[in-house]
């Protein structure tokens, strides 16, 4: 698919561009607010400069974000 296919179907279905921005948006804000309480500077600068739809937000907290337990 190339890009103009990809603006036209965004123009032609403009809920499916807001819900799309709506997903990224919880995703980083999710993915950033877990690194910076893990003091993974590294994670959040890369977190804040790349954009993946959500992608790569949901790798980090799958498999890289620390876990803490609750005690």
């Amino acid at each position: 698919m190339n890009t103009d296919a990809v603006v036209q179907y965004f123009q032609s279905n403009p809920w499916m561009f807001t819900a799309l921005v709506a997903w990224s948006i919880i995703w980083k804000a999710l993915a950033l607010w877990h690194a910076a309480r893990n003091s993974q500077l590294a994670w959040y600068i890369v977190l804040i400069i790349i954009n993946t739809a959500g992608i790569l937000e949901i790798i980090y907290l799958l498999f890289f974000r620390r876990k803490r337990s609750r005690f």
